[in-house]
Order: structure tokens, then C-alpha cells, then sequence
């Protein structure tokens, strides 16, 4: 009954089918292991938010270089890691980072070097702050005064961002659009720590005029959306296949077993109600009954006038 799977035509399709669902599946595969990735970040925001401040050379490794160079690139498990330290901001300078957006509004986030007692440096995300009242986007704000003296920060490590940016300056500071540790340490004097600190908390307290920057989670259930999806399509075009097989069997597809018998049986039945044919021989004698008729009814009209 099945035997029409072997032919060319059913062995293409299923070919076809198969590949679709291993590549499906595949698809499936990989945002499962998206998935997994984003939990993880998720799971070590939430376990860093508890944890108590370590200090920042035990996360990130010191630079050892000349001015102007930068450290080792930090884990990417270092992310997000509650770190302290302490040293003297280099207020002069300060980097502004525009088009940042906090709850939907454009700002500027504010970069200040935190200069340490060995003579090394870590840039310090201070917060984010609005352009100038009735300025556009990239209007510049004004930007609070860093805390003179020493100071001690407890912040959250930030890997660097990829896709450096030129830093370009204007009326007196730094501007850029990422924080590309890498590509902003050219332009500082002084050996910098690779990735930066969001600030948390700082002794003296940071200016009320900042906005922290939010730490978002990871959208992971997205992923996992797509893992239900892929695997489901799957599954779907290999069910559809058994289903179209199994309809080519039954013949509702035309060509079938049963629908040959079925067409013969319409076909036995039309012959079966066919109209007897004409008994041309018997025409002849059929006329002379009508004209003997005819002639007996002229008859019987005379007779009556």
C-alpha cells in the first residue's frame, strides 16, 4: 500500500523534509544554547547584587604598561562583579559618552579616571545625566564637579564595548559614542584598567544630580520562545509528510488504490442506468398504427357532420 514511497518523486519530498527538520532542529539548538548564555548572566547579575565588594585588582589584573596603555582584558565572568577601590579623580579628564539612553530618554553618560596610589587609573561611569534644558540630543549639560581628594567607589566591572568610537573633543572635553576602554586609554596619561566601574556607591557621596545606570537583564525567555518554535516546526513538517503519505495512500489525492475502485464503481453504475437502444425494426409498424388511428378519427368526424 506504501510501496509509492519509493518512488523518485516521494524520495525527493522526503529528502526535502528531513533536511528542513535537521535544519530546524539545528536553529532550535543554537538559541537553546543562547538561552543558556543569557540565564547565566542573569542568574550572575542577580548573585553579584549580594555580594560583598571585592577589591578591584582581585577581578581585573593590573596594568603593567607605559602612559596612555592598557591592562589584560578581564574574564567574562568578571562581568557585573561588585568590586572597591580608591584613589583621586582626574576631573579634568572626563568623558562624556552621548546618545545614552535611561528610561527612554537621550543623556550623557559621564566617564571620570579614578587615579590609584601606584599611579594607575580606572575609568569611573558616575552616572547619566540630561543634555541642557531645551537643548536637543546632543546639546552638552552641564556636568557636576568629581569629588576633590581621595575617594573610595564601589562599582559593578563593565567589560569594554566593542566597535570603538573616535573621541573627538569639544569646548574643553572628550566626547565619544562607546566606552572603548582600548581606543579612550590613548588619550589618557596614564596606564589604564581594562573595562570600567558602574558606580554604586562612593565615599563622599556622588552628586544627586547623576542618574545611576540601570543594569538590564538579559531578555532569555525570547530564546526560549524560539527553541519551542524551531523544534515545532520540526516536528510539524515531519508530521505533514506522514499525513500527506498517508492521504496519496488512501487514494484522496487522486490516482490511489481505493480511487481507482471507487471510479470504476461510478463507471459500472452509469452503464447500469443507460437508456435502452431503439428497436429500429419496429419503427415501420409503429407508423401504420398511428396512420390507421388518424384515419378512424376523419372517419368518425364525418359521420358526426
Amino acid at each position: 500500500m506504501y510501496r509509492f514511497l519509493l518512488t523518485p518523486r516521494w524520495l525527493g519530498i522526503l529528502a526535502l523534509t528531513l533536511a528542513a527538520s535537521a535544519v530546524m532542529v539545528l536553529l532550535g539548538t543554537w538559541q537553546l544554547h543562547r538561552y543558556q548564555e543569557r540565564a547565566a548572566i542573569n542568574d550572575r547579575i542577580d548573585a553579584t547584587a549580594r555580594m560583598t565588594p571585592v577589591p578591584l585588582d582581585q577581578v581585573v589584573p593590573a596594568p603593567d604598561g607605559a602612559a596612555g596603555s592598557v591592562g589584560a582584558a578581564p574574564p567574562a565572568d568578571a562581568a557585573w562583579t561588585r568590586v572597591t577601590v580608591t584613589g583621586r579623580y582626574d576631573d579634568s579628564r572626563s568623558i562624556l559618552v552621548r546618545n545614552r539612553t535611561v528610561e527612554s530618554r537621550v543623556g550623557f553618560e559621564v566617564l571620570t579616571p579614578l587615579v590609584l596610589a601606584d599611579g594607575t587609573a580606572v575609568l569611573v561611569d558616575r552616572g547619566w545625566i540630561p543634555p541642557v534644558p531645551g537643548g536637543n540630543a546632543t546639546a552638552r549639560p552641564e556636568v557636576p564637579a568629581a569629588p576633590s581628594g581621595e575617594v573610595t567607589v564601589i562599582g559593578r566591572v563593565h567589560l569594554s564595548e566593542s566597535k570603538p568610537d573616535a573621541v573627538v573633543p569639544r569646548d574643553g572635553r572628550l566626547e565619544t559614542r562607546r566606552i572603548a576602554v582600548p581606543t579612550l586609554a590613548r588619550e589618557l596619561p596614564y596606564p589604564l584598567y581594562h573595562g570600567y566601574l558602574l558606580l554604586d556607591e562612593q565615599t563622599p557621596p556622588a552628586d544627586p544630580a547623576f542618574s545611576p545606570i540601570p543594569i538590564g537583564h538579559e531578555n532569555d525567555w525570547q530564546n526560549a520562545g524560539y527553541v519551542v518554535q524551531w523544534w515545532l516546526f520540526a516536528l510539524l513538517a515531519l508530521v505533514g509528510f506522514g499525513w500527506a503519505a498517508r492521504r496519496e495512500a488512501r487514494g484522496e489525492t487522486g490516482g490511489g488504490p481505493a480511487d481507482r475502485t471507487a471510479d470504476a464503481r461510478r463507471s459500472d453504475g452509469r452503464r447500469a442506468r443507460a437508456p435502452e437502444p431503439l428497436d429500429l425494426a419496429a419503427a415501420p409498424s409503429l407508423d401504420r398504427a398511428a396512420t390507421d388511428r388518424a384515419a378512424a378519427d376523419r372517419a368518425a368526424t364525418d359521420r358526426v357532420g
